[in-house]
C-alpha cells in the first residue's frame, strides 16, 4: 500500500485540507480564512537565489508591502523569513513566509491571514515553521 508523502512541516491538527494548502475551520469575520501552504520544487541554486526568485514573484501581489526580511537558523536549517502585506479578495492581508533550500529542493511555507486577525495567528504560523524537517518523507518506514 502506498502512503501519501509526509509534509516537511506539521500543520495544525484541526485545520482543513483545501486546494493548495490548509485553512482554519469555521467562518471568519473578514471573509478570508487563515491559510497555510507548503510548496516545494527542485532547485539546484542557493538560498539567496531562491529568496530573490520568490521576492520578485511576491512583489507582483496586489497591494504588496514588505514589512520584514531576515535570515537566520530555524529548526537547524538556514532560513529566510519574510512578512509582507498585500490584498486578498479586496481584504488587507499579512503573510509570514519561510524559505529553505535543502538537498536540491526549494521549500516555501506561507501563512496568510487578514491583517485584522494577524495577532491571533502569527504565533501559530511560527510554531508550524519550527516543525520544519526537510527529510520527513525520507525516513525509513516500518512495514
Amino acid at each position: 500500500m502506498t502512503r501519501a508523502p509526509r509534509l516537511p512541516v506539521t500543520m495544525p491538527s484541526r485545520w482543513v485540507r483545501v486546494r493548495g494548502g490548509y485553512a482554519a475551520p469555521g467562518v471568519h469575520r473578514t471573509g478570508v480564512p487563515p491559510r497555510l501552504e507548503h510548496r516545494t520544487e527542485p532547485y539546484d541554486g542557493t538560498l539567496a537565489g531562491w529568496h530573490l526568485l520568490v521576492a520578485e514573484a511576491d512583489a507582483t501581489r496586489s497591494g504588496f508591502e514588505l514589512e520584514d526580511d531576515d535570515h537566520f537558523d530555524l529548526a537547524g536549517e538556514d532560513t529566510v523569513y519574510r512578512r509582507f502585506g498585500h490584498t486578498v479578495a479586496g481584504v488587507a492581508a499579512l503573510s509570514d513566509q519561510w524559505l529553505w533550500v535543502v538537498d536540491g529542493v526549494a521549500h516555501q511555507l506561507l501563512g496568510t491571514v487578514a491583517a485584522a486577525d494577524y495577532e491571533e495567528y502569527c504565533d501559530l504560523f511560527e510554531s508550524v515553521a519550527e516543525t520544519f524537517d526537510p527529510r520527513a518523507d525520507r525516513r525509513p518506514r516500518s512495514a
